[in-house]
């Protein structure tokens, strides 16, 4: 593994500065006055918390791009260097893990994928392993350092203790990861579930810039839904806010793996979409793209089966506006492949269940490959650097 020197650390590491940093690194580039509306701090406050932010080479101001306001002196917008340091993130699936190499803005500078041969965790490390190290060495070419790696796996993850605690599709339980990925990597970690990464990502580089409420539901191998409540990304006490997947949506429907009958991920999941296609049509595909091309080609049964699916991921959808009342609701996964076989249900399904003015939410959809999924990871590594 090429030598990792010492960790960088945030300068300034104060709630300010850090609020400061995330502020102009969202929304920037931002004049110190634009940064203390934003904030609300004072502008004293403001300036002490950029000044060390640029000496450290975090925040550079664009002295070429001054904007003069109503009264005083012009004022020059100060931007996040996003060379001024690097982040490696992953995210495991139940069959390869993807890595990506980003900036300090969380954009993608390199991104490899490698397959699993196997789930446990002692198959799994050594190729995470590996994959950190290739990074590393292509992070070599750009001159600066990684200051940070974050993990995104799917399932009950407790970030606070780095902790994955359940795992279904990995078919973890209890697994220490930072501790073992510091240990193999040298690096600082932060380990996240997936849909919360990705929602953190949507956050301060997606669709979610500038939202205070918002939620973020993923369709695909399983249903995931990361919640976004005044501007903090929600987890919950237990760890496991958002977990629609096992919301009850059609009464003594079909078994879930949770032990309930009826839940959503029971419906609309792949596996369970695939499984009732070969029920209703007898035709016995293999999986989810099999399923889908058995619609696309005209199958009524195949095809009704999606439509189901979309009525209940709408009717999860409701719920979620019903409970949080979120301005958007932003939908992704590997499941938006099918999408143009359900979206009218999705949204005729929603409509019918969302109670008053929740149905003014508005549905957007965010076709999204794994290797952003790794970029949300790697968006946790960032927002664990900057102390937020």
């Amino acid at each position: 593994m090429p030598s990792t020197p010492p960790a960088e650390t945030f300068p300034a590491h104060t709630p300010a500065a850090s609020q400061i940093f995330t502020t102009v690194l969202t929304h920037g580039p931002l004049t110190r006055q634009e940064a203390a509306r934003r904030t609300g701090l004072s502008p004293a406050a403001v300036t002490k918390a950029v000044r060390p932010l640029i000496e450290a080479g975090f925040l550079v101001e664009d002295a070429g791009a001054e904007t003069r306001p109503a009264l005083g002196r012009p004022a020059n917008p100060v931007r996040v260097d996003g060379g001024r340091a690097l982040f490696i993130g992953l995210k495991a699936t139940g069959d390869e893990i993807i890595g990506v190499l980003t900036d300090l803005c969380c954009r993608i500078r390199v991104a490899r994928r490698v397959p699993l041969t196997g789930r446990a965790p002692r198959e799994v490390l050594p190729v995470a392993a590996d994959l950190v190290r290739e990074l590393l060495t292509e992070a070599e070419g750009f001159g600066v350092q990684v200051l940070g790696l974050g993990i995104a796996v799917a399932g009950d993850v407790d970030r606070a203790a780095g902790t994955v605690r359940f795992s279904p599709f990995l078919e973890w339980r209890d697994v220490p990861l930072v501790a073992l990925a510091e240990e193999a990597s040298g690096l600082p970690v932060t380990v996240d579930n997936d849909v919360r990464a990705l929602t953190m990502a949507e956050q301060w580089f997606g669709d979610g810039v500038g939202l205070s409420d918002f939620a973020v539901v993923t369709v695909g191998a399983g249903i995931g839904c990361g919640l976004v409540v005044h501007g903090r990304v929600v987890s919950g006490s237990h760890g496991v806010a958002g977990e629609i997947g096992h919301v009850q949506v059609v009464p003594d429907g079909p078994p879930c793996r949770c032990g309930d009958r009826g839940c959503l991920e029971a419906v609309a999941s792949d596996a369970a979409i695939t499984a009732r296609v070969r029920e209703v049509t007898g035709v016995p595909v293999a999986d989810a793209t099999e399923a889908l091309a058995l619609a696309r080609a005209g199958d009524e049964g195949a095809r009704a089966v999606y439509a189901r699916a979309g009525e209940a991921i709408g009717r999860g959808i409701a719920t979620v506006a019903n409970l949080l009342g979120p301005e958007r609701v932003i939908i992704s996964g590997e499941g938006l492949a099918a999408y143009d076989l359900f979206a009218g249900q999705v949204r005729d399904a929603f409509a019918a269940a969302a109670f008053g003015s929740a149905a003014r939410c508005e549905l957007r959809t965010r076709p999204l490959p794994f290797e952003e999924w790794a970029r949300g990871a790697a968006a946790t590594a960032i927002q664990s650097f900057a102390g937020r």
